[in-house]
């Protein structure tokens, strides 16, 4: 049993101790705040997508640093996950990606507030969130490793897999790919990819702002999916 003045001495270097602790935890925490919260590249364009975020009301659908509304998906990672054509689809018809399936407002931004939204959505992906949210593991197609094997494009997995599925893997809203290839031939494929409704005017699929490289990346992995192969 401690004395008296053990007791003391025991109760003054331990609170000293932990002050130390607290006060060195904290200025550490302040240190790594300017990187981790990716302050420099808070540019003027992220700053007024956030206005344009609060005064839309946003967070009362989404949530965004685990803040806000669960009625609608997260997009705290969103411009990793989707990318920029397809948020700027989004904003400018919602309706057009999911028909019959969205109930997202019809918002009528410029293209420059469409860029500041995009900007500010960009920003905050590359917030340091010290793994959160955790990547997603449902619906992520995959393509396994092999000889001349084409790997899925990125703007395949963020704007074509949202609605389209191969291998069971996928959006359900449009048709599944598998087998497109024998379906149909590479030139009907890009002229479909250009604009769908040039060829179809009844189609629900939007035309697309697919960079011409993007179009030759799309293009290049529907080529491969053919009736009775595995998708590469």
């Amino acid at each position: 049993m401690l004395s008296k003045s053990a007791a003391r001495l025991f109760f003054l270097v331990g609170t000293f101790a932990t002050t130390v602790a607290f006060v060195a935890l904290t200025v550490d925490t302040l240190r790594q705040v300017p990187e981790q919260t990716n302050e420099a590249q808070l540019s003027p364009a992220v700053i007024r997508g956030k206005e344009l975020w609060e005064s839309n009301n946003c967070m009362g659908c989404h949530t965004l640093f685990g803040e806000g509304a669960y009625y609608a998906p997260d997009l705290t990672q969103v411009y990793e996950r989707r990318g920029p054509a397809f948020i700027r689809q989004m904003l400018t018809d919602p309706e057009g990606l999911y028909p019959g399936q969205r109930r997202m407002v019809t918002y009528a931004f410029t293209q420059e507030e469409q860029d500041d939204m995009i900007a500010f959505l960009e920003w905050c992906s590359h917030v340091d969130l010290n793994g959160f949210p955790p990547p997603p593991t449902v619906g992520v197609a995959t393509a396994p490793a092999g000889a001349g094997a084409v790997a899925v494009p990125q703007v395949y997995q963020q704007i074509c897999s949202a609605c389209h599925a191969v291998g069971g893997v996928g959006g359900q809203v449009g048709p599944a790919l598998d087998g497109v290839a024998s379906r149909r031939d590479a030139d009907y494929l890009r002229r479909w990819l250009e604009d769908p409704l040039a060829i179809n005017p009844k189609s629900r699929m939007p035309k697309m702002p697919l960079t011409p490289e993007q179009l030759e990346e799309v293009l290049a992995y529907l080529s491969t999916l053919k009736a009775g192969e595995p998708a590469p």
